[in-house]
Order: structure tokens, then sequence, then C-alpha cells
């Protein structure tokens, strides 16, 4: 029932679907995430980058999506040194709630990156507002149900190379990240585009990718941006087509067209 006028009227709507996903290495449940049940290959392969238990898509042979009564489980078969490897740390986690880190019992096991962003990568002001009008235009389920996040890839002129969305916004910054490590985007020719707010959590997903730029809708938090300096990354945030505030790396930016 819709409410707006003198009177109610019956009224319809979509809803984002939400639905347990278990990824599953070699036979052995490691988590299960709550996410929109599409793109789910893209989803084992960046889910795997992020989470550090691979580290580039050569790793995975092969992904296989499974329904039951419960959920979705999503089979990722790994190749035999890295599934070894993986189940010999393997560690139990449950589907993150946005506001901690599951599965960890000290603060020494709080997710880092390895590498530091390429240093070369230059992005100038108005691809950021292109890559921003952009999104807007291409988040399909977020206009049909007002319920998603959305990552994009963009290219340095700001046209947009990738688009992934998700009930979970760590979750569409993974479906991303697999759909580029997978066709082997390169990382030094773009940047990131997130509708969420710049957690730690998403600036170490990006750091795994090796991107140099992440634009977010929404502010950072305080360790996001601590981390972000620590990676030498550029780090936009609270980004509009006609303003941006830019938290680190400034010297990436540039406002040639």
């Amino acid at each position: 029932m819709a409410y707006g006028g003198a009177a109610p009227k019956p009224d319809t709507r979509a809803l984002a679907v939400e639905a347990p996903v278990n990824l599953v290495y070699g036979s052995v449940p490691h988590a299960v995430m709550m996410a929109t049940p599409a793109d789910l290959e893209d989803f084992a392969y960046g889910f795997s980058l992020t989470e550090g238990i691979v580290d580039s898509a050569e790793e995975i042979r092969a992904t296989r999506v499974e329904a039951t009564v419960d959920g979705l489980r999503l089979h990722v078969d790994l190749a035999p040194g890295r599934l070894r490897e993986h189940l010999a740390r393997k560690r139990a986690i449950s589907g993150r709630t946005g506001c901690g880190v599951c599965g960890i019992e000290d603060l020494a096991q709080l997710p880092r990156a390895e590498a530091r962003a390429a240093a070369g990568v230059r992005v100038a002001l108005p691809a950021i507002a292109r890559a921003l009008s952009g999104l807007d235009r291409a988040q399909s389920l977020g206009a049909e149900t007002r319920a998603v996040h959305a990552a994009a890839w963009a290219r340095l002129d700001g046209s947009l190379a990738a688009v992934r969305e998700d009930v979970g916004r760590h979750n569409a910054l993974d479906k991303l990240i697999g759909a580029l490590i997978r066709s082997g985007a390169a990382t030094d020719a773009g940047f990131l585009v997130i509708t969420s707010r710049c957690s730690f959590e998403m600036v170490e997903k990006a750091a795994r990718l090796g991107a140099a730029v992440i634009v977010a809708i929404s502010a950072p938090t305080s360790l996001a941006l601590e981390r972000a300096h620590s990676y030498g990354m550029t780090l936009c945030a609270i980004a509009r087509a006609d303003t941006v505030t830019v938290f680190s790396g400034a010297e990436r930016l540039t406002t040639d067209p």
C-alpha cells in the first residue's frame, strides 16, 4: 500500500534479492556471505583475492554454484598447491555486517595488503565527474530497487569499463575486482568508484587489486585514511559531479580535461 496523496492505493515494488552464499573451497565450507545472487563467478574470484586465499586469477581452476534449500553454495576449485596452503591456515568466518572483522582473534590479524599503489597513475578531475555521472546511469538494479550498492572501474578518461551491484558494499567491490582480474585489466589504467562509505576494508580490497585511486560517494573512516596513506593510495570521497574532497594522494590528480 502506497501513501502519498489523499488516500492510500495498492502498489508493487521490485526488491533486491538477499541470499546466503556459502563459499566452499575443496569441499570445505569457508564463509557465508549475505549477497545478491548475481555475478557469483566474479564474486568467487574477487573474494578469494581480497581475502588472501589466492594471489591471482590463475590459481582458481573453476567455480560452480549449487542451489540448496537454505541458500547457495559457491564452490571454488583451487590449484592443488594453493588449496593445500589455504586448508593449512583455514579459519572459519561468518559474513561481514559492516561493523566488524569476523573470524580474527587478535589485533595483529587485521588484514593488510603488501604492495604500494603504482606511483605513475594520474587522474583528471573531469574524469572523476564523468565516472560519477556514468555510474548514476549504470546502476540498473539500484534504480529498480533503491536497495543495493555499486562499485565501478573507470578508465582514465572517466568512461566506465565495468560495474557490479550487490546488497553488500563489500560484495559489490569483490564482484568488480573478480571481473577485473578475470579479464586481466591493467590496474594502472583506471580507478575505482564506490557508492558506499569508504571503510578500511574497502581500502584493503582496493589495495589487494593494486588500484591507485579510489573515489567514494560517502566519507571515509579514520582507519581507511590511515591505510590509504600507508599504501600511497589516492582517496577521494564525498564525491559529487561538481565537487570532491581529496583526503590523500592529491599529487595524482590533475585539472586537465
